[in-house]
């Protein structure tokens, strides 16, 4: 993602500085922050230090400051974005850019697994509570963006949700803020490492086949015709990786050692290790913020793969609100809380909103323009979720048959889910670098006061989150039970719990409590705990 600004009065946000090292910029590699600027860092931390960030009485005065190009916006989303425009104290971007950023933002992995979360809820249960999270989640970021207006006699115009957390809560807040953005990172960075370990697979899989001339036939439950619909998950009774039966003459010695060495969970999740630790092991991956136009492209193909396919396929519903039969799945059914886990992550923006918002042009349409674009995130999940489900061929096949990625439904020589694999692969391995950074900062600069103390400490901390990753593809490669259990735990923080009790505590403060909004809000923190402890139980 790409947020750009142009100040001409850069008094008007007083950014922090970035470190040289910490810095992510979309424009070039060079590290632009001068000698001189980072003595005026220095002198900004001493008149910091001098006072409470709440006290206006100290701040540091405007010769202190860094010149406007060396002034950046780090963003919770791992990036530091240099500032080019500040006009009247806001950002220069117009309603539809910040639409657009906000839904590109958003719009993750998570959108591979609704249609399974879909099945998991029931047709029409997932429908229903798709729509209601959107609502709810666009509810709680909507008390977030207001959060920083509820502290009186402070000036928090550059202050983040979790700096509001800290002044609220202390340092329970801070740390404990730290603790689920810590949860949230780490869960993604798993999700995309399982997730790279598959396109991998199947992507070398494609090619090896098509330049050996083999003809390969999954043991698998499948349709038939040009667009084939598989059911990897009713293949338990075979081998589970590499489930494949070669058709050629000759000797198959050669194709046989690349299935044993080219193995989804045993070997390939392995390989990544070569290629993606040096990279997060850089002090500044400003390199890859080039390529994050690539999510939005990865989408877009996205959902003209599910276009095409339901085409091709048709409709294939059956209504049954409580009953199953063999080919189709209730409209309610007990699961539902794995799809409400799915969409905390799926609708989950609140920990940099407020970055996204700040700006926007028009700070009178911060309201409007946020629920437009959850209104687009909703809808674009819906339709890849809506027409997933209801062009799954059942029968022949069982909707039981959706994988959690909805992409292992297709065979690997298919050749539109191959483009499908290449996109997000590429995409994956530009953004993980850029999450195990913000991740490194978040960490290391909490507990040594620098982002990159040494190599050692920087390499530890990589090296336990690649092992995070590869235990998961390795043993446990459900992308949809990783996406819930971290989004309803993070989630249960910056969406339910946080926003509401900041939100009743400014009101109780102020006088302005009402019983109302008393237990609406506390119906919302239950709401969250439960959307947690069900992700256990189910």
């Amino acid at each position: 993602m790409n947020i750009q600004f142009n100040p001409e009065d850069f008094k008007c946000k007083r950014p922090f500085h970035v470190e040289p090292t910490n810095i992510v910029t979309v424009n070039d590699d060079m590290q632009r922050v001068t000698d001189e600027a980072s003595a005026m860092n220095k002198r900004i931390h001493y008149y910091s230090r001098l006072t409470s960030s709440a006290d206006r009485a100290l701040i540091a005065p405007d010769h202190v400051l860094p010149a406007p190009d060396e002034i950046y916006v780090y963003s919770p989303l791992g990036t530091a974005f240099k500032v080019d425009s500040c006009p009247d104290g806001y950002g220069k971007n117009s309603s539809v850019v910040t639409i657009f950023m906000i839904w590109n933002t958003m719009m993750g992995t998570s959108i591979l697994s609704i249609p399974w979360g879909i099945k998991q809820a029931g047709f029409t249960s997932g429908i229903i509570l798709i729509l209601l999270m959107g609502i709810l989640t666009l509810y709680c970021c909507y008390r977030v963006v207001k959060s920083r207006k509820m502290i009186p006699l402070i000036d928090t115009s550059n202050w983040e949700f979790p700096d509001v957390c800290k002044y609220y809560f202390g340092s329970f807040g801070q740390w404990s803020s730290l603790l689920f953005s810590m949860v949230s990172l780490v869960g993604a960075m798993v999700v995309y490492w399982v997730l790279m370990s598959n396109f991998l697979f199947n992507t070398g899989r494609f090619i090896y086949n098509f330049v050996h001339d083999i003809n390969v036939t999954d043991i698998v439950p499948g349709t038939n015709g040009s667009s084939k619909v598989i059911c990897p998950g009713a293949a338990s009774s075979h081998p589970p990786q590499n489930k494949s039966v070669i058709f050629s003459s000759g000797n198959n010695t050669g194709f046989e050692l690349f299935e044993e060495w080219w193995n989804k969970s045993q070997t390939v999740p392995f390989y990544l290790i070569a290629v993606l630790l040096p990279l997060l092991n850089l002090k500044s991956p400003s390199f890859f913020a080039k390529f994050n136009v690539l999510g939005t492209v990865s989408v877009v193909y996205l959902v003209f793969l599910v276009t095409v396919k339901a085409a091709r396929l048709g409709i294939h519903l059956e209504y049954n609100w409580f009953t199953e039969n063999d080919f189709f799945v209730p409209e309610f059914r007990i699961l539902f809380p794995q799809l409400t886990g799915i969409l905390t992550l799926a609708f989950f923006i609140h920990n940099c909103v407020i970055t996204l918002l700040q700006n926007n042009r028009n700070q009178e349409n911060n309201v409007r323009d946020l629920s437009i674009a959850y209104f687009l995130v909703g809808l674009t999940y819906l339709y890849v979720g809506v027409i997933i489900f209801a062009s799954f061929p059942s029968p022949p096949l069982s909707k039981e048959c959706i994988e959690q990625n909805f992409l292992d439904n297709f065979p690997s020589n298919d050749i539109m889910s191959f483009v499908a694999r290449i996109f997000l692969l590429f995409q994956m391995m530009t953004v993980y670098p850029l999450l195990g950074y913000l991740a490194r900062v978040q960490l290391l600069r909490q507990f040594f006061g620098n982002a990159y103390p040494s190599i050692f400490h920087v390499l530890v901390l990589n090296v336990a989150i690649v092992g995070a990753g590869v235990a998961m593809a390795r043993f446990y490669p459900n992308i949809g039970g990783i996406i819930r259990y971290s989004g309803a735990t993070c989630g249960l923080a910056f969406v339910f719990v946080y926003p509401s009790l900041i939100y009743v505590i400014s009101l109780h403060r102020a006088g302005q409590l009402t019983w109302p909004a008393l237990i609406i809000h506390i119906f919302i923190i239950l709401l969250g705990l439960a959307n947690l402890i069900a992700q256990f139980l189910l």
